[in-house]
């Protein structure tokens, strides 16, 4: 690891004031003088350099050039978001992820946990539906796939409905899946839906071809990457409708709130990724190739969505989503069992000490040094009704 000299330490620590004083400014509307400041900050800072203080500023330098372009010289909103819509960047995206799920256990952490709390709910059905939010490459399902196929009573079908923004790379995840999904003799169906959950009509809900004698679970798990669900109040209203036997929900600890000023949300971003960056690097080489690609083409991309765009609700997926399923007519699952017991295992795989495991009201907080990063949390339908007064959703 590389050790910070009394100079690099004072380089850093400018950066820092620069960084501070110029969100400062974007904060106070303050365009021309924000402007002035980042030229200084791209000349000592670089996304290639040895310090990670350094890299930093280069990110979060090039969001704040974004943000003021976006906000100042009046382009299309949400130029960002809709960008990473497009095939070829989504395939670089899920390329970085792969790396990241390489490099350090946060994917990992959140597919295990899921797939032993979507195991234990679907004991003793022989049909099981799975509903995957942002399927994406659809890395989570083969562990899943493996152990339901080692069950001693066999699954007679398994039935995965992926969502995500290309249909080219569901039709790519599909047959994947289903060519897995044989090796081990498992009858498996994909369905492929191009769009977002939260967003059906509900003529559109039919397409996902919902049956009485399966059992149900929908997952997600979020990033800030892009809007995976759409309609916050959406969602919640098809999730209390369908009743899942169980909902698996993993979110990064990072709240963006719009009620905050930017240099609130500036502040929360640094010190979510500066631990982030942190835990990436432990253990690899300052000039290690797959880490700078997860920095650029995944931290970078999202920290920029982050701060450059302000309408942040389809990327803030916050602790108030437990107050919403609640209200929606779910109570919380418990993780602290079996779930628990595979992320404590996947951490024993990372050499490095910093991983921390943290267990709070029946939910897993993956953090490093002290500090939560993720968080996993389980969900069934409670048996008290439904409230289905909207007026205090978020995203209505």
């Amino acid at each position: 690891m590389h050790t910070l000299t009394p100079s690099d330490s004072s380089t850093s620590l400018h950066l820092l004031s620069l960084l501070l004083k110029c969100a400062h400014l974007v904060s106070s509307n303050n365009a021309a003088s924000a402007t002035d400041l980042l030229p200084e900050i791209f000349h000592l800072s670089s996304p290639f350099a040895s310090s990670p203080a350094d890299r930093i500023a280069a990110f979060f330098a090039h969001s704040l050039h974004s943000r003021l372009f976006l906000h100042f010289l009046s382009p299309p909103r949400h130029l960002l978001l809709k960008s990473i819509t497009l095939s070829s960047q989504l395939k670089t995206f899920h390329s970085a992820l792969q790396t990241f799920n390489s490099l350090a256990p946060f994917v990992k952490f959140s597919h295990f946990t899921a797939n032993q709390a979507i195991f234990e709910a679907v004991h003793g059905f022989d049909r099981v539906h799975i509903i995957d939010l942002d399927v994406m490459q659809g890395l989570q399902w083969p562990g899943l796939f493996h152990i339901l196929a080692s069950r001693a009573k066999k699954v007679s079908s398994v039935r995965l409905t992926g969502f995500g923004p290309s249909s080219e790379l569901l039709a790519q995840t599909g047959s994947r899946l289903a060519q897995f999904a044989a090796s081990l003799g498992l009858p498996f169906k994909f369905n492929p839906v191009e769009g977002k959950f939260g967003d059906m009509s509900e003529l559109e809900l039919s397409r996902i071809d919902f049956r009485a004698n399966e059992a149900t679970v929908v997952h997600c798990m979020h990033h800030k990457l892009y809007d995976i669900i759409g309609s916050n109040f959406g969602l919640l209203r098809v999730l209390s409708t369908v009743k899942p036997k169980l909902v698996t929900m993993v979110t990064q600890n990072i709240d963006i709130f719009e009620t905050g000023s930017f240099l609130e949300r500036f502040i929360e971003t640094l010190h979510y990724y500066s631990a982030m960056f942190d835990a990436l690097g432990e253990g690899l080489s300052r000039d290690n190739v797959l880490r700078h690609q997860v920095e650029q083409q995944l931290f970078g991309s999202e920290i920029r969505n982050i701060l450059a765009c302000d309408d942040v609700d389809g990327l803030n997926v916050s602790r108030r989503w437990g107050d919403n399923l609640s209200r929606f007519g779910f109570e919380p699952v418990s993780l602290s069992g079996s779930p628990a017991a595979q992320a404590s295992l996947l951490l024993e795989m990372f050499p490095w000490k910093g991983y921390t495991l943290m267990e709070e009201n029946g939910c897993l907080r993956l953090g490093w040094k002290g500090m939560s990063l993720l968080t996993a949390s389980a969900w069934q339908p409670s048996n008290y009704s439904c409230v289905t007064n909207n007026s205090n959703i978020m995203g209505n």
